[in-house]
């Protein structure tokens, strides 16, 4: 007879004796179950004792968590954390370094559970590890030991940032300065410093002033990657701590530094592969470099200054200098001013006045400043440019100003200059590390891309914005590529004429489209529903993979990976933590796996209400769980965007919107409670892949983008197989007509009649 769905075999092992069979009825109190497995042991006061998992993290079992148990599971019997978190509590007190070390090590060990956590903290943990780091006795294995177990009790969210006193953070630079240090200690320093910066806005002032730009820039040239990121962590975070005016001078100052070279050559083009974080930073980098133009781009020209009036005239007289002197020359000064409103309408303003052109923001200034750098930095291109196109009388003549306007805007919005940084994106380009100036020389060249796409659209005033279009989509489609130099940039730019633009235009059309003729499109009606059981087969084997996702904390760090997969049978969705740099664990080696047959649901503990992985409504104890390994018979609506809890609970800055497009969760009945199992997609195909996937295990229409390109891709190819006999044969839009039938029958053949 089968045992009861709340019974569990489980077994239960203890040092120097025999392991227990026992099963585990989940309907009775923890401390009752306890109390029986001590007494087998013939162990007293069985409320010093608790049960762990013998594998993984070694979590402790609670009432909270107990479901997280199911048949076959392997506990071990252990000191309660209450009196654990003393013991190693007491043992950092020891005059004894070899048994402050041992202590440190198992605070480490059990520090990511969060019940032992909490009993850590309750008993001034944070306190007597803050004390060790100040002391500063050991600065080789303690020191790291214990600043590991002080960053893991920290990440539990239970105590903020800015509660760290000063002497703790100057201790903690003191690290991070000193020349001769452990390798081991300088990037949990550093990593310690960034978390203070980003939640610390006073504390991040503190480390702004005790860490000089120039020790980071030792540690960036260090050959070792975790403390080049780490550092490059701490720099990003201090820039975007700063005002406009000091991450204008930090930077010029990091400039100076070379810098962007190093970062050019020995970090971008290292040898060793860039890392997922690196990236990321790099990527907040050259938006915060980026966003020095933001100023300028929402700065009007003010018609009353005299330097900004000085640099349109010598804009004007870099184009028409030996013209405007020798027509000028005797004339009065109505005269003057009316060949200068000539000579600025051919350089292309849509004005006489060329302010009221710049007065739009975006662009303001910043079209200016791209328009004087290309006259002052390629006068033989600016001049040619200019001439060419003012002295043609044909109507095709490209206006250079109000075209440098356009086009500053559309690079503008093609780099998002001015928008916050993402905090998940990773898509940096490594040209604008590859030289001083890159945006303004960006510039340089698609404006004589702009030029050349106009003469080759044989355009006119009236086409501005068509070739604009060709304009966005040629500077678009070549970024996207992340080309590694501007020599390179213009390389590919230029192999992308207007001509091949309408290649690509038509091509993708058709893949997009196909054929519209009728018998087409009924065959395509007949492919679908094939073709769409294929798409589905394909996602479901993808969930069976598996898929890394980060965990993002209350600050967005993604510091921490775990791992989901669906089980081969489609009946559970199975999830553990992966450490950072691992290959993806196989579904055997999940803890706490479930069997096949999909009993024995399991919850875990949660610290707090906004945890980065998932999240569960709080139930009538005020505490929050979870299901480590979810059925997909539980599982009641996917959610996707806005509407995930993870996602609402953060707000609705402009900050969010990459998190909105990349989160969707899972919602589940959890007993009485409803809970959550909450993903951040690493991607959008991925995001696309897994919200396919769990609509088709939930019945429902796979309605992603990914879906109609891949279902568009299928049957394109499949109808021209099925067509390919048919090549060159036009095809009818209405199928023959049906000839009437006969006036008799009288041809049909009689086959009961044998012949003689």
């Amino acid at each position: 007879m089968a045992p009861p769905r709340n019974v569990v075999k489980i077994a239960v092992q203890m040092p120097d004796a025999i392991p227990q069979l026992i099963q585990l009825d989940q309907a009775k109190p923890l401390a009752a179950v306890l109390k029986e497995v001590c007494d087998a042991w013939s162990l007293v006061h069985s409320e010093r004792y608790a049960l762990q998992f013998a594998d993984g993290h070694r979590s402790y079992i609670t009432e909270n968590n107990r479901t997280e148990i199911k048949n076959g599971s392997i506990l071990c019997l252990s000191t309660a954390p209450d009196l654990e978190a003393e013991r190693l509590l007491g043992g950092l007190q020891s005059g004894s370094r070899e048994r402050r070390r041992e202590a440190l090590q198992h605070l480490v060990l059990l520090a990511p559970d969060v019940t032992f956590a909490q009993e850590v903290i309750s008993r001034d943990g944070l306190q007597r590890l803050g004390t060790i780091v100040e002391d500063g006795d050991d600065l080789g294995e303690v020191l790291t030991l214990a600043l590991r177990a002080f960053l893991e009790l920290m990440e539990h969210g239970m105590v903020s940032w800015e509660t760290l006193s000063i002497p703790f953070v100057r201790k903690v630079v003191c690290y991070v300065n000193m020349n001769l240090m452990d390798a081991s200690v300088q990037p949990l320093a550093l990593r310690l410093l960034e978390s203070v910066t980003l939640s610390s806005p006073a504390l991040g002032q503190l480390v702004k002033s005790e860490v000089p730009l120039d020790r980071l820039l030792v540690h960036l040239q260090v050959m070792n990657q975790q403390l080049q990121t780490k550092a490059m962590a701490l720099l990003t975070a201090l820039l975007q701590g700063a005002n406009p005016a000091e991450r204008k001078h930090m930077l010029g100052y990091l400039w100076q530094r070379n810098l962007r070279q190093f970062i050019y050559k020995n970090i971008i083009h290292s040898a060793t592969p860039l890392g997922d974080e690196m990236a990321h930073h790099l990527y907040v980098l050259q938006a915060l470099m980026l966003g020095l133009l933001e100023p300028r781009m929402r700065t009007p020209l003010d018609p009353y200054s005299q330097e900004q009036r000085e640099q349109l005239q010598a804009l004007r007289q870099a184009a028409f200098e030996s013209e405007g002197e020798s027509l000028g020359t005797g004339l009065s000064a109505d005269r003057r001013r009316s060949l200068c409103a000539r000579e600025f309408r051919k350089l292309g303003f849509s004005n006489s006045n060329p302010a009221q052109d710049l007065e739009r923001v975006p662009p303001g200034l910043l079209a200016l400043d791209n328009m004087l750098y290309f006259s002052r930095h390629a006068p033989s291109a600016y001049s040619r440019l200019v001439l060419e196109n003012s002295s043609r009388e044909d109507k095709h003549e490209c206006p250079f100003a109000r075209s440098s306007i356009q086009l500053t805007v559309l690079l503008c919005e093609l780099l998002r200059i001015g928008e916050p940084c993402s905090e998940t994106a990773q898509d940096f380009s490594p040209m604008f590390f590859g030289q001083d100036q890159s945006f303004h020389e960006l510039f340089c060249v698609s404006i004589q891309l702009l030029n050349k796409t106009w003469k080759e659209m044989r355009a006119t005033q009236e086409d501005f914005d068509k070739v604009m279009q060709v304009v966005r989509e040629q500077l678009a489609r070549t970024l996207a590529l992340k080309p590694s130099s501007l020599e390179l940039f213009r390389t590919k730019v230029n192999a992308l004429p207007y001509g091949e633009v309408l290649r690509l235009r038509q091509t993708e059309r058709l893949h997009q489209e196909g054929t519209l003729a009728p018998p087409i499109l009924e065959l395509r009606e007949k492919l679908k529903p094939e073709l769409m059981g294929l798409i589905r087969q394909q996602r479901l084997l993808r969930l069976c993979e598996g898929t890394l996702f980060r965990k993002i904390s209350s600050r967005r760090r993604q510091d921490k990976l775990w791992f989901c997969c669906l089980s081969p049978n489609h009946k559970v969705l199975q999830y553990g933590d992966v450490e950072e740099g691992a290959s993806p664990p196989t579904l055997e080696s999940l803890p706490e796996q479930r069997e096949e047959d999909g009993a024995g649901v399991r919850v875990s503990h949660l610290p707090s209400r906004d945890h980065p992985l998932c999240g569960a409504r709080l139930g009538p104890s005020g505490q929050p769980g979870l299901l480590p390994a979810v059925a997909v018979a539980d599982i009641k609506a996917l959610l996707t965007g806005k509407d995930c809890p993870h996602v609402r609970e953060k707000g609705s800055g402009k900050q969010n919107k990459d998190l909105y497009e990349l989160a969707f969760s899972i919602s589940y009945d959890h007993g009485e409670v409803e809970a959550y199992l909450n993903f951040i997609a690493p991607s959008k195909r991925e995001f696309h892949l897994w919200t396919d996937g769990l609509s088709a295990l939930l019945g429902g229409p796979m309605g992603s983008e990914q879906t109609r390109l891949d279902l568009e891709q299928l049957l394109t190819m499949e109808t021209k197989l099925r067509l390919l006999e048919l090549e060159n044969v036009p095809i009818p839009e209405q199928p023959p007509p049906i000839p009437p039938p006969p006036t008799n029958f009288n041809f049909c053949y009689d086959c009961s009649i044998t012949e003689p």
